[in-house]
């Protein structure tokens, strides 16, 4: 009791998956793994104002898929693709070896706890008041489908002279059974009274599997 860890990791193999696949060599492990983080770095800068819920990186002996997850595929394709075409030569200009790109579009936004979570930061970011925003975040949530939804906020919350952590919660988070299908997410509002930092958990059901 008290370790603290990641409610994806903690469910890999069973409901979770990588968000990154392929084979690395042992001795460029350390730098391939470096230039993953770096590319999901390079895309979601790009895409600054654009919510974006996952990026898949799935590395074969031909390329390397790139699998962008958004509400807003408008957005990220552009007019007649245009953003995207420019998106694919920026990475390959960066980055060494070929790459495909492909997007797919989060059909409940309030379900995804990156989306949520970007949601709550753009808002807080904007000077509106924050427990609104959350208390909205929670009740769209529940109101699709969700089960539970849990949501930490740390930081000068509404420009306070010493920093403080709020809990908002609706529903059940059984975040200790594995069977538990729960999505989580981590973000931050850069104010002008400094960082707030937020963490954002999804319950949505249990997956059993034989």
């Amino acid at each position: 009791m008290g370790h603290k860890v990641s409610p994806l990791a903690f469910r890999i193999g069973y409901s979770k998956t990588w968000k990154t696949t392929g084979y690395y060599d042992r001795k460029d492990y350390g730098k391939s793994v470096a230039a993953d983080v770096q590319l999901r770095i390079f895309i979601v800068k790009f895409l600054t104002g654009i919510p974006v819920g996952n990026i898949f990186i799935n590395h074969t002996d031909s390329e390397t898929s790139v699998v962008i997850y958004t509400s807003k595929t408008a957005f990220v394709l552009g007019k007649n693709g245009e953003n995207l075409a420019k998106l694919e030569d920026e990475i390959q200009k960066n980055f060494p070896g070929k790459y495909a790109i492909e997007v797919k579009e989060v059909k409940k936004p309030e379900l995804s706890a990156s989306l949520v979570a970007d949601s709550i930061a753009r808002q807080i970011e904007k000077k509106l008041p924050y427990r609104r925003v959350v208390k909205n975040a929670l009740v769209k949530t529940m109101e699709k489908g969700g089960l539970g939804i849990k949501v930490i906020l740390s930081g000068r919350l509404n420009g306070a002279e010493i920093a403080r952590t709020e809990t908002y919660k609706d529903g059940a988070i059984p975040r200790q059974t594995i069977r538990s299908d729960i999505d989580y997410s981590i973000e931050r509002a850069n104010t002008i009274y400094g960082v707030i930092g937020m963490k954002v958990w999804i319950y949505k059901g249990d997956i059993y599997k034989k």
